[in-house]
């Protein structure tokens, strides 16, 4: 049995937390101002992050207000997460986003977030993205194919229709695991379970009431979950696809 250990945020979280009210001024009238002014505001702090964001351009992947730095909807009950957020869970996830690795993106929506992995794990990595609308997996694969079409063909990057709260047995274990929705009954074991030694998962917990913090999973080498609650958030849900067709 695994054994888990709560710990409390670290000096570096919270100093991040501080710069959140600057991060809904990252606003931009094109991809690379929104980037530059998210490094301006020290949300982004790591130049492969900086490069990841550049290299996908959101405007490619929402609908409206594409360089805005809020959440947009993407139709579905779904929406692409604020560039903000988006560049948190990359830079969480920096150690982990290393030239081979792999990556599963639960509930990846646009391909938006999936495609920002693929850039960093770079030609040798893999990145999974599970969606359980249908549509929106195959609008997500052409919006990747819209500036990389290399990354579907050669298989770097794989969207698939499933359910994100089992994960993707098949490719597991994966270095780092991005959730784009809000577990509202707990962390699954399954992304538990399909997390390596050494990875770390990013995960949005709690209800949809606005009682929701992000938090960072880390598995130790030696089996140990260490969890820390970073901030507050607001997440859509992470549901069945009945419960998401149901609301939208």
């Amino acid at each position: 049995m695994l054994k888990q250990l709560i710990v409390p945020v670290s000096l570096v979280v919270n100093i991040a937390l501080l710069r959140v009210s600057m991060a809904w001024r990252s606003h931009g009238q094109t991809n690379d101002e929104l980037v530059d002014n998210l490094k301006a505001h020290n949300i982004i702090q790591h130049d492969e992050v900086e490069k990841a964001m550049k290299l996908v351009d959101r405007g490619l992947y929402a609908p409206h207000n594409q360089y805005m730095d809020a959440p947009q909807s993407i139709g579905y009950g779904a929406t692409i997460s604020a560039p903000h957020m988006h560049a948190y869970a990359l830079e969480l996830l920096h150690e982990q986003l290393k030239s081979g690795g792999k990556v599963l993106d639960v509930g990846s929506g646009s391909g938006y977030l999936s495609a920002c992995f693929a850039m960093m794990v770079g030609e040798k990595g893999k990145v999974i993205g599970i969606e359980h609308v249908p549509n929106l997996v195959t609008q997500s694969i052409k919006n990747i194919e819209k500036h990389a079409p290399e990354l579907i063909a050669s298989g770097r990057v794989k969207i698939s229709v499933g359910d994100g709260r089992k994960g993707y047995e098949p490719e597991a274990p994966y270095n780092a695991i991005h959730v784009g929705a809000a577990a509202e009954q707990g962390v699954p074991d399954e992304l538990i379970k399909q997390l390596a030694p050494g990875g770390r998962m990013v995960i949005p917990v709690g209800n949809k009431l606005g009682m929701q913090a992000l938090e960072q999973i880390d598995k130790l080498l030696d089996g140990q979950i260490v969890r820390q609650s970073l901030m507050d958030v607001m997440y859509v849900p992470l549901t069945d696809k009945d419960s998401q067709y149901t609301k939208w």
